[in-house]
């Protein structure tokens, strides 16, 4: 069980100012919200005077209110109506929208880390907005927003639905929220690979982009805009008593699932409208309300609901309108104006929220040990015999989809033609298709099987079921220095490589500096790792953005996780790697046991606990790393194969790893078969199929987790 120093159990109602006086309270309130508003306006100004063209803010304003029509003035009225207006325009009410979300859904789970992020919303509307567009179904904006409600609705429902409302356990709604959104995401980009005609363009507005076509696409949703914040503002007597917890409400005549639902519609409509506008602007709505509820420290006024909506609407203008000028100013000095217009505004944001992350995770602090994992129900009767049995079954059953796997693709084989293939005496066109098949399949094994080893260890260090070297951020920094290098010196798979493996090493090392240091908890690792993750990949957004469409290409196909053009000499990292690490497991079996239980066993049984988990934990990101080197980001093999293992044949580390790998490279060889199968000619990267077939299992382990 954890809590955070801000903590969200505090009540958010305080009824007098620092002086004592409900007067001067209100009046700090209003002066710190002016001060805001006038920052505001003058970030707005400047705001104005970025683009292509050197056009001042008051010779825009000038020719919207002049009745000149001369060339000239007509030029200036379209640039200000078709360009910067609506940049303008959209960055304050989206950021407004967002930060009111946020606010909201803050206080209905009365958790601080809960924003439209965290539950999903954002990940589930864009997805719908991408499905619609991908099966060719044009939709006028209202409805564009009506799908994007239903689809945020939806992921907020499940994460809901799963992780709870309790305040106790922020970490839970996190990890319900990531698996739902990297799920979603991965759906996403599946739809955007396989119609790539129909979704051309979105992935820049998947990354949150300012650039607006005028006033149209911003006006007709300004009343949900407006009507959601005004329900908000109905409702704010209700939230300030739901804040004193939800028992105290219910005794005070609050209806609390109704109070939460209707909570929960207002923020998902305000998110559905802003995804709508500009695509997902990440982790606005988690900054603003904590910037609040930092600043209601002195101004105690924004402790309550009206106020601290009104705060955070504006502040989440504020780092709009701030990460907009700011990106604008450094890459137009850098690179100048046209590529300083492209570059998505949600990048930065979600630069912004991925330092709020870290912050709040290293304010946490442990209430006690997080025994998510020893809680977990196993089968009984796990004798001897039903390990070697389920062992000996993996294995075989892993010999069998390899097998598959050198028969099934575009051409489909027979075993004759692989038995000749291996006595040399194959025809031509079998040889050269089973030349470059065979790597292919031994590469999905052994990913799969290091993939697997790497979560199972994350997980016994955090000894957390959600945990795994992508949640850590290994996979998307690792993906991230592969595009570093790609972009920035050449195509070659070396420098990929190895960017891929500069970058998985760094994440590992900014992981454990931060959160495995003295004092830290497994809920601190797995925040600073999802922290990580978020500014990987908000760099690998800015980079794909920036750069040219042979390239981006490379770059999202590395990322999906595929096998393609793998060779023999690809896979030795990978096997050298797995050899190094099998005598250290070996060695720590037993500590590992101990670890995976609390953090008091070991510590009376003379287990070095600190040593134990930074050579675990070492061990796994390098594993990560390697797999990224080889195969590209494949994420949910080490959430999933762990923890059917660990149900197979129990924790103990000498049986519960070898099936863990054994189930990894089941789960990476049926993806890349099937991949490489059901679309036939064109293929679909085995990472993107194992993140869209893996979050089901795993949303339904953490619900069965939430009930025991």
């Amino acid at each position: 069980m954890t809590e955070l120093k801000s903590a969200a159990e505090a009540p958010r109602t305080l009824p007098r100012g620092p002086a004592g006086s409900p007067a001067k309270a209100r009046a700090t309130a209003l002066g710190a919200l002016v001060i805001g508003a006038g920052l505001l306006g003058l970030l707005s100004v400047i705001h104005l005077t970025q683009g292509t063209s050197a056009t001042s803010p008051w010779d825009l304003l000038a020719a919207l209110f002049s009745s000149d029509d001369g060339a000239s003035a007509a030029q200036l009225r379209a640039l200000a109506l078709d360009s910067r207006l609506p940049r303008l325009v959209g960055g304050l009410v989206v950021g407004a929208a967002l930060g009111i979300a946020g606010c909201a859904l803050q206080a209905m789970t009365r958790n601080p880390l809960a924003s439209p992020d965290t539950l999903a919303v954002n990940a589930g509307a864009h997805l719908a907005l991408t499905a619609a567009a991908a099966f060719g179904i044009s939709l006028p904006l209202l409805s564009s927003a009506a799908l994007a409600f239903l689809g945020g609705g939806v992921a907020a429902g499940v994460v809901l639905l799963l992780a709870g409302f309790s305040e106790h356990a922020p970490i839970r709604l996190v990890l319900a929220g990531t698996v739902v959104a990297m799920g979603l995401a991965s759906v996403t980009a599946a739809l955007l690979m396989l119609y790539a005609q129909s979704t051309q363009g979105l992935f820049l507005w998947g990354a949150g982009t300012l650039n607006l076509a005028g006033l149209s696409g911003l006006l007709p949703l300004l009343p949900v805009v407006i009507a959601a914040t005004i329900g908000l503002v109905l409702l704010a007597r209700s939230t300030d008593v739901l804040s004193l917890g939800a028992d105290a409400a219910q005794s005070m005549g609050v209806n609390v699932a109704l109070l939460r639902a209707g909570l929960l519609l207002c923020a998902v409509a305000l998110s559905a409208a802003a995804v709508t506008m500009v695509g997902p602007l990440g982790f606005v709505g988690l900054c603003a309300p904590a910037i609040v509820r930092l600043l209601a420290t002195w101004v105690s006024r924004l402790g309550r609901f009206t106020w601290a909506l009104s705060a955070s609407a504006l502040l989440g203008a504020l780092i709009v309108i701030g990460a907009d000028v700011a990106v604008r100013a450094l890459v137009f000095a850098v690179a100048g104006p046209n590529l300083a217009v492209a570059i998505p505004t949600g990048v930065v944001t979600s630069l912004v929220g991925a330092v709020f992350l870290v912050v709040l995770a290293l304010r946490m602090r442990s209430a006690g040990g997080n025994q998510e994992i020893s809680a977990m129900p196993l089968p009984h009767g796990i004798t001897l015999s039903r390990r070697v049995t389920l062992t000996i079954a993996a294995a075989v059953l892993l010999m069998v989809l390899a097998g598959v796997g050198m028969l099934l693709g575009d051409w489909w084989l027979r075993l004759g033609d692989v038995q000749l293939w291996l006595s040399g005496e194959a025809v031509r066109a079998i040889e050269v298709t089973l030349d470059f098949r065979s790597p292919r399949v031994a590469a999905a094994v052994l990913a799969g099987a290091v993939l697997a080893i790497a979560g199972a260890l994350v997980q016994t260090v955090t000894r957390n079921p959600l945990a795994d070297p992508g949640i850590l951020g290994v996979a998307a920094s690792g993906g991230a220095g592969a595009v570093v290098a790609l972009i920035l010196f050449n195509t070659s798979a070396w420098t990929m490589s190895a960017g891929a493996a500069v970058g998985a090493v760094l994440a590992g090392l900014v992981v454990f500096l931060l959160a495995g240091s003295r004092g830290s908890s497994p809920e601190k690792v797995v925040l600073v790792g999802i922290g990580v993750m978020t500014a990987a990949q908000a760099i690998t957004q800015l980079l794909i953005s920036s750069t040219n469409p042979y390239n981006q290409a490379m770059a999202i196909s590395f990322l999906g996780g595929s096998t393609f053009g793998t060779t023999w000499s690809d896979l030795t990292p990978i096997l050298r790697m797995l050899l190094l690490s099998i005598p250290v497991l070996i060695f720590l079996r037993r500590e590992l046991d101990l670890i995976s239980i609390d953090d008091l066993t070991p510590r009376i049984l003379g287990v070095r606990l600190s040593a134990v988990r930074a050579t675990a934990l070492i061990i796994g990101v390098l594993l990560s790393a390697v797999a990224v080197v080889g195969v590209g980001v494949i994420s949910f093999v080490g959430l999933a194969a762990p923890h059917m293992a660990r149900m197979l044949v129990g924790r103990e580390h000498r049986w519960f790893l070898p099936v863990a790998a054994l189930l990894g490279a089941v789960l990476v060889s049926v993806s890349d078969t099937f991949g490489r199968t059901v679309i036939a000619p064109d293929q679909l990267p085995a990472g993107l199929v194992v993140a869209v077939l893996g979050p089901p299992y795993l949303l339904w382990l953490l619900k069965r987790s939430t009930r025991s």
